[in-house]
């Protein structure tokens, strides 16, 4: 089985401080995974690596086949990679049409300078009409919910054709009925027969979708534990990881959580 990304005893240090210790953690093509933690864990640190951002001060790393420390990166590993942030939609121009951001992602530009071909044309069509955009196709894209710019961000995405896609946190800001429009959008295209690895970032269990088989549990920028989403999300991990009791509640193969003598389901 194909290998996505390997990190063997990684660290990272950044002003003098490590932000990340130790990280093992092996993800292999068609398993799709989620980076779990509490704000502060190190998510953030550990994603600009994987997109060689940042580099690691020790420890091995390959990415796509590509060896941290040996192979040209940056941007040909970026090219592979298809990332959705909230953070991203501060670099857009606002005035540019929700076309125009999804045919940007062919390009891997911010803002539409080369002349697109009808192929890519069609492509972007194809992935506007199958992620339920196409209605606003011609908006500008500061006039979009915030829902329908996360759902062109994925979109874009999708224009390379990336075997890893990363999505950070991508329900930030979103009413319930948003938010579950884009994790039914996310489920149809883990479906796809190309369909690309998935890396679901959050720190909120209610999000965590069936199709992420896998878990990562990251705590104070260690590995907490990883393994099968089943055996992660258990009230006995769960509470040991936030130090305090926690149950956690399953229905329809999705998670809740609360602390343990508290009705109220925690958003963690």
């Amino acid at each position: 089985m194909t290998t996505i990304l390997e990190l063997d005893n990684v660290s990272l240090k950044r002003n003098g401080q490590w932000i990340l210790q130790n990280i093992n953690w092996h993800i292999q093509k068609h398993e799709h995974w989620v980076l779990y933690g509490l704000n502060g864990a190190g998510k953030t640190a550990l994603l600009n690596m994987l997109c060689a951002y940042y580099f690691p001060s020790e420890g091995y790393v390959k990415v796509l086949d590509k060896v941290f420390g040996q192979d040209y990166l940056a941007e040909k590993l970026r090219q592979k990679i298809g990332l959705v942030s909230s953070k991203l939609q501060q670099k857009f121009y606002a005035s540019d049409t929700a076309f125009e951001i999804v045919l940007s992602g062919a390009f891997a530009s911010i803002g539409l300078y080369e002349k697109p071909t009808e192929e890519i044309r069609q492509k972007a069509i194809g992935l506007l009409e199958e992620l339920n955009c196409l209605t606003y196709a011609d908006r500008a894209y500061e006039t979009l919910s915030q829902g329908e710019r996360q759902r062109v961000l994925i979109a874009r995405a999708l224009m390379a054709d990336p075997e890893l896609l990363i999505l950070d946190e991508p329900t930030t800001g979103l009413d319930f009925l948003a938010r579950e429009q884009l994790l039914e959008a996310l489920t149809g295209i883990s479906k796809g027969t190309e369909a690309p690895t998935l890396l679901y970032v959050t720190h909120h269990v209610e999000e965590i979708l069936p199709v992420f088989t896998h878990t990562l549990l990251l705590k104070k920028g260690k590995v907490f534990d990883s393994g099968l989403t089943k055996d992660m999300l258990s009230d006995e991990k769960l509470s040991e990881l936030f130090e305090c009791d926690v149950t956690v509640t399953w229905e329809e193969d999705r998670a809740g959580l609360r602390k343990k003598g508290n009705k109220t389901l925690l958003s963690t």
